[in-house]
């Protein structure tokens, strides 16, 4: 019955014009009941065309809705294009092509999308449609036409912004250098206008990183900074691109933030975040130096900062630069902002978390619970909860701290997992060894497989002494994940401690550098094998850059045992001091100078 209906509504709708006319409403007595038309006024069927709507014209559209909601798209599809053909409708013309998507009928929602652009060949959203259409059909060279019309059709002040969110719009595409190719193509007349290259070359350079060409990449990072330098586009990119094998990126890099330019602190945090990335501990502590000093009241480099003292044990340092960050947000709090407000949040519990361990290194308990009672958000109760253990644990109160992670809630999986690895912290920090590597024990029987327990229990052994234990589990690891570069770094590191197969010990290392090149701490093991080698001058080489790029007390334990053993005993003293400075309780310094009978 319900078809038969729909069928005479149809018919109704696909009518001669004289049927049509015959339909045009007429004024009626006020007593006459509303018209189909009126009514669906009445109700809010809004919408700039249905004053100008025949009755047969609604009609068409609410039967165009009845049949897409009873399962016949194809019809309410046609039913819809036709009206919006009809009333030149912009709306009308994206509700046809959103009925094509609905019913999963990629070409039919094109031909909609294409009708819109041709009827209204100004309509930007029109365009965004067929662009969009065309790259979910995977037809990635008809898209260069709606990239020209894109940016023609924006205003000159937002083209950058248009133009920085092309690449997202290729992200699934498979043909990566086909759809490079393509956009570089559309935006051939951008490139070499001053007031667009930034941003085009900007572009097109994230289109080939993302095709895999880094070359090509940073070659366009430099036109469109060569071409603008004020602009921010191709630094971003070229920081992205940082890597030995590309020096030239950080040449330009470099240019950019040693030039008369105004770097805005923003720019500074993003420099610092390939540097931390690059694992150069040092220069990010003086990218984030140089924004408090320029920009003191720029919360986020308050945070980074302390949280890079709090990594090189300057605690009072530390606690000054996180106390600065939790003051800047307790003030900007009178002004609430949705966005800025969460991260905001988040970076308060990282400070907080942070003071509190502070406050433990110091013996001061009760302020680092202080600390801990501010945290009252449910999702990160366990790293909490672990501080709070630790401070028991500090007390004397092991077990009581290990009742406390146990009793967290568990509402998903990965909360069990967090808690396992927050109770093996706990017994790591306070050396209980052989309790940890039991407890990793039964976590692997249930996920034998999980490559960061294997590696976790590995080092374990190697605490306890069970160095075959320890070399079978950290081969298990690359068995299991062959890019984890702790791994071959943990190995290759304990044959050279021990002295043993030191070509094979350096062979693991320098496969642990293909992966992370300017870890300074791999870059340790590096010099240390070649100082077991009798290499001299390579290790003290080694060293010196590992030093400078992280001082760090155990790499200063090394790196002065090497300058000892060639007689620089001044240089060798210097060097331990500093390390004392950096970790007073540090195993590895303490043994060396205890071995080398030193007195500091």
């Amino acid at each position: 019955m319900k078809k038969k209906l729909l069928s005479v509504l149809v018919g109704l709708c696909l009518a001669s014009p004289l049927l049509l006319a015959q339909t045009t409403p007429k004024p009626a007595p006020a007593t006459s009941p509303p018209t189909a038309l009126e009514a669906a006024q009445d109700q809010g069927v809004a919408g700039s065309e249905v004053s100008a709507l025949t009755e047969a014209l609604f009609l068409q559209l609410l039967v165009s809705e009845i049949t897409t909601q009873e399962g016949e798209p194809a019809a309410g599809f046609t039913l819809m294009l036709d009206a919006a053909r009809k009333t030149n409708d912009a709306q009308l013309y994206q509700r046809a092509t959103d009925i094509a998507l609905q019913s999963r009928s990629g070409d039919a929602a094109l031909q909609a999308a294409q009708a819109w652009r041709q009827a209204q060949p100004g309509s930007r959203e029109a365009n965004r449609y067929v662009l969009q259409l065309l790259i979910a059909l995977n037809r990635i060279s008809q898209t260069s036409e709606p990239i020209k019309t894109g940016v023609a059709l924006t205003p000159a002040a937002e083209r950058s912004i248009v133009m920085s969110a092309i690449p997202a719009a290729y992200a699934r595409v498979t043909d990566k250098k086909l759809a490079s190719a393509v956009v570089e193509e559309a935006l051939v007349s951008y490139l070499l206008d001053p007031a667009t290259a930034g941003s085009a070359w900007t572009t097109v350079g994230r289109m080939r990183m993302a095709a895999g060409d880094a070359a090509g990449a940073l070659d366009a990072a430099q036109k469109g900074q060569a071409l603008d330098p004020s602009y921010e586009g191709p630094v971003l990119l070229a920081l992205e691109l940082i890597d030995p094998k590309l020096p030239a990126a950080e040449v330009m890099v470099k240019k950019y933030y040693s030039g008369s330019v105004n770097v805005q602190p923003e720019m500074r945090m993003a420099y610092a975040r390939a540097l931390l990335d690059a694992m150069r501990y040092g220069e990010a502590s003086a990218q984030m130096l140089t924004v408090t000093r320029e920009k003191p009241d720029f919360a986020n480099a308050w945070l980074v900062l302390g949280s890079l003292e709090f990594q090189d044990n300057q605690l009072a340092k530390s606690q000054a630069s996180l106390q600065r960050f939790v003051d800047l947000n307790a003030s900007s709090a009178k002004t609430p902002q949705p966005g800025v407000d969460q991260e905001a949040g988040r970076g308060l519990i990282q400070a907080y978390l942070l003071l509190a361990q502070i406050a433990e290194k110091r013996k001061d308990f009760s302020a680092a619970e202080a600390w801990l009672n501010k945290i009252d958000n449910a999702d990160d109760m366990v790293q909490a909860q672990s501080r709070r253990a630790s401070l028991l644990a500090s007390q004397g109160k092991l077990e009581e701290g290990r009742a406390l992670i146990r009793a967290l809630p568990e509402r998903n999986p990965g909360d069990a997992r967090l808690k396992l690895l927050a109770e093996i912290a706990l017994l790591r920090d306070l050396k209980k060894y052989q309790l940890a590597f039991d407890l990793l024990g039964q976590a692997l029987i249930k996920s034998p497989n999980d490559a960061d327990l294997v590696y976790d229990q590995a080092m374990l052994a190697e605490k306890l002494g069970q160095l075959p234990e320890m070399e079978r589990l950290i081969k298990r690891v690359i068995e299991i994940k062959p890019d984890y570069h702790s791994a071959y770094n943990a190995l290759g590191y304990s044959l050279a401690e021990r002295n043993l197969r030191l070509p094979e010990a350096k062979a693991m290392i320098q496969k642990a550098l293909e992966f992370v090149p300017n870890d300074p701490f791999i870059q340790d093991s590096l010099g240390w094998v070649e100082f077991r080698l009798g290499n001299l001058n390579e290790a003290i080489k080694i060293f010196t850059i590992a030093f400078k790029a992280k001082p760090d007390a155990e790499i200063a334990a090394h790196f002065g045992e090497v300058l000892w053993t060639i007689g620089q005993r001044d240089k060798a003293l210097a060097i331990w001091r500093e390390g004392q400075l950096l970790n007073p309780d540090n195993e590895t310094l303490l043994e060396t100078i205890k071995r080398l009978k030193v007195k500091l």
